[in-house]
């Protein structure tokens, strides 16, 4: 499966990023962040009380979720 979508182009620049910084870019919403990292379907880095995640794993994450369009 190829994927055409470039996450690594499309992202700001930056090692890690809150839950609100990835809901206020419009990518994936709080709650479900909150949801994914409950279940630990998604690898974050804790500091202190709060939890960031990386760049690389937002970006493997969007990437293994990405359905190619039918053609």
């Amino acid at each position: 499966m190829e994927l055409f979508t470039d996450y690594n182009s499309l992202l700001p620049k930056g090692l890690l990023f809150s839950i609100m910084e990835i809901d206020n870019m419009g990518l994936i919403k709080s709650d479900i962040l909150k949801k994914l990292i409950y279940n630990r379907e998604i690898e974050v880095v804790k500091i202190g009380a709060k939890n960031f995640i990386s760049r690389s794993v937002l970006i493997s994450y969007l990437e293994k979720n990405t359905l190619p369009a039918l053609k």
